[in-house]
């Protein structure tokens, strides 16, 4: 039987003690581990070389960058640390370390990028060869894991080819055997999000601060770094990502999220009890906050207010806890019950109730496209339209 394209892919990867061969000795964990700082690396051009077309001399990346230019340096290294956020980050750099470790282990170099080590090493992550545990890696974490070697290739000065056939055809054939349905967090609908506000304590701004979260995550369909992120006024913290006005028919929220800057409108509710508007003007007057972070940490059994701002796994953990209390999702086991609610959940429940024009939803949620939105609604079209019947059965 002839062999399919996958399969010759497979038998084209190099053989790891070959590739020790030809690659000779691995480089220092210094040059494979640490990421370079492509801000440093500042080339100065005399006046010579401007005279003969302005040719740059090659720079050498271990030179410290001229004294004149340290501030932009500076500067330079603050806008690529604003070009991608510090869980991004971390995560790129924690997959450079895991691929650069296994390239280690196999006698084989991260450097220049090839195209059949990267085949060999995403199969080893889909066996569950690359980890310690022995435990596979799902195939989201493979695709996150290629893109974060991209990445890091690009810093270095160089490119990887991912639509390379020892690339693109051994990921094809993860796909096809290993993917899964994606595992979407369970949407909090109106009536579990009035439950899960009756489990929190009245008498406390600890309760006070987390129905206000919340109410505004959910009827602003933000996300939990989105709702933490935001300050009372503009331009009042250096790592706000927003802030808040609140009009007479609701409020205004102003965000930088990942699609850029926009505008969210959370109009008053029916009820002061439901309303978002009103708890948070109850939140800012009792708490006594009229600058810097909204949502702060508190602490003294409840009652007092500290300066620091709340990171989003708190969110998640509200979220979590507040609907475990009010019993949504009672059928399900315990175990289950706490694996199907997280920050998206409110976000998911805003796209799924809201029973007006698609279009709407999407700007509220600052999605680009509505297959996005779409994606978060979770039950809100499921049999509408029956075509069962539509066909006379």
């Amino acid at each position: 039987m002839a062999d399919s394209s996958a399969q010759k892919s497979l038998r084209s990867l190099p053989d790891p003690s070959a590739a020790r061969e030809s690659t000779g000795p691995a480089p220092s964990a210094h040059s494979a581990d640490d990421m370079p700082d492509i801000v440093d690396i500042v080339m100065e051009m005399s006046g010579d070389d401007a005279q003969e077309g302005g040719k740059l001399p090659s720079p050498d990346p271990r030179q410290k960058s001229p004294a004149h230019l340290e501030h932009l340096a500076d500067r330079a290294r603050g806008y690529v640390e604003a070009a991608s956020s510090a869980n991004t980050r971390r995560a790129y750099a924690a997959d450079w370390k895991h691929f650069s470790s296994w390239c280690r282990r196999q006698g084989l170099s991260p450097m220049p990028p090839e195209p059949q080590t990267v085949g060999l090493y995403i199969t080893a992550c889909a066996s569950g060869a690359a980890t310690g545990d022995k435990k596979p890696n799902s195939v989201s974490t493979i695709e996150r894991r290629l893109s974060s070697l991209s990445w890091n290739f690009s810093q270095r000065g160089q490119a990887l080819d991912r639509k390379d056939r020892h690339i693109a055809t051994v990921m094809a054939g993860i796909r096809n055997k290993h993917a899964s349905p994606p595992r979407q967090k369970e949407a909090i609908l109106p009536e579990d999000l009035i439950a899960m506000l009756e489990t929190l304590d009245r008498g406390t701004l600890r309760g006070l601060r987390d129905r206000t979260m919340l109410l505004i995550g959910f009827t602003g369909g933000l996300r939990r770094s989105e709702i933490v992120g935001v300050d009372v006024g503009r331009d009042q913290t250096e790592d706000g990502r927003g802030w808040i006005e609140i009009l007479d028919k609701g409020m205004l929220v102003t965000l930088r999220g990942k699609t850029g800057w926009r505008e969210v409108e959370i109009g008053r509710g029916s009820s002061d009890a439901t309303c978002p508007v009103v708890a948070l003007q109850t939140w800012l007057k009792l708490a006594r906050i009229a600058h810097g972070p909204l949502f702060r940490r508190v602490t003294g059994q409840g009652k007092k207010v500290g300066a620091e701002r709340l990171n989003g796994q708190e969110v998640a953990r509200l979220v979590k806890r507040a609907a475990l209390a009010a019993g949504v999702r009672g059928d399900l086991a315990e175990g289950d019950r706490a694996l199907k609610f997280a920050g998206h959940s409110l976000r998911a429940g805003l796209a799924s109730s809201a029973e007006v024009d698609e279009r709407y939803v999407q700007k509220q949620l600052g999605h680009t496209s509505a297959e996005m939105t779409r994606r978060y609604q979770r039950r809100r079209d499921r049999f509408r339209v029956n075509l069962t019947k539509a066909a006379g059965l």
